[in-house]
């Protein structure tokens, strides 16, 4: 195991432990609920304009799975791929690309919206991640 390999499942790493806590805070314990109880029971009576057939609250739940997912998906393929198929990843610039595209995408979404840990975990993956492919780039 060379050194990019480990850059790199550690950010893939980082990014899905990221997802996991998210989903298990989207589901269990009051973290992720408003601190004004009125709001989840506002949430809970308004659907949005593009259909009746949910409401805000249902939504609210369903974008927070739905994000842990993706980031724990991101981990999972990108992690196989540092760990047992490297050749395949470092050989492919659209998955090089792709990936730091994702983690850059988190990074900056975790800047404009999110709090200090998802900040400090995303920034940490996206150095991580970069630093991987500067040495697999100048090699």
């Amino acid at each position: 195991m060379d050194l990019p390999q480990i850059l790199l499942f550690s950010s893939a790493l980082i990014i899905g432990l990221l997802g996991f806590a998210h989903i298990v805070l989207t589901y269990r314990g009051p973290k992720l609920l408003p601190r004004d109880p009125t709001l989840q029971e506002h949430m809970a009576s308004v659907s949005p304009v593009i259909t009746t057939q949910t409401d805000f609250w249902r939504c609210w739940i369903g974008f927070n799975a739905s994000h842990s997912m993706g980031a724990m998906l991101f981990g999972l393929v990108y992690g196989y791929l540092a760990m047992a198929q490297n050749e395949l990843l470092f050989h492919s610039v659209f998955l090089q690309i792709a990936g730091f595209l994702m983690v850059a995408g988190f990074a900056l979404l975790a800047q404009l919206y999110w709090f200090i840990t998802p900040k400090a975990g995303t920034g940490l993956a996206l150095l991580l991640y970069s630093a991987s492919l500067v040495m697999v780039w100048t090699t």
